[in-house]
């Protein structure tokens, strides 16, 4: 079974959206594969580094509100899931990402801001990391010498999607 979690990569932003997760000139690109070394080339934060070492070992991602927003295209999520990204938590998505991530077997968790808070005060963390226990419903943030538990829900099918997953591997599993 898929693991989800490890060390996270802080974006403290809101609306970042699908042209800054994979610039649309690459779209063209055959595989999956072939977008690897283009993630999030195009956000621009300060202190941020695209081909730093954050993003290149990073498999959680924490940002905050609508994130996802822009062109509905799989290619977001995708570029994630070959970059070994297994989950991204903001406080919303737009919601054909958000979509796009379950179908994908990834997750994508919705905090409140007050408990996204707590776990961007972990972003100056070298060792911040997170595990997420999809099945249960809760993920451990770890780093600084401490560690906190939060809850989230996903729906009962988005998470069945997750699990098997993803869309495709559900089917196989159900049809």
């Amino acid at each position: 079974m898929k693991t989800f979690g490890g060390p996270v990569l802080f974006l403290d932003r809101s609306d970042i959206n699908t042209d800054e997760i994979i610039p649309a000139k690459y779209l063209t690109e055959i595989t999956k594969e072939d977008l690897k070394p283009y993630i999030l080339e195009d956000l621009k934060l300060p202190g941020f580094d695209p081909k730093g070492p954050k993003t290149k070992n990073a498999r959680v991602i924490v940002s905050r509100a609508n994130f996802g927003c822009g062109s509905s295209r799989e290619h977001a999520p995708w570029v994630f899931e070959v970059n070994g990204i297994t989950a991204v938590i903001a406080e919303s998505f737009a919601r054909i990402f958000r979509q796009n991530m379950f179908n994908c077997g990834m997750a994508a968790i919705e905090l409140p801001t007050s408990d996204l808070d707590q776990i961007f005060s972990h972003a100056g963390d070298d060792d911040a990391a997170m595990e997420i226990d999809i099945a249960a419903g809760t993920l451990t943030m770890t780093g600084g010498g401490k560690q906190k538990i939060f809850s989230f829900e996903i729906s009962p099918f988005d998470k069945a999607l997750v699990l098997a997953g993803g869309w495709v591997d559900y089917a196989d599993q159900k049809y």
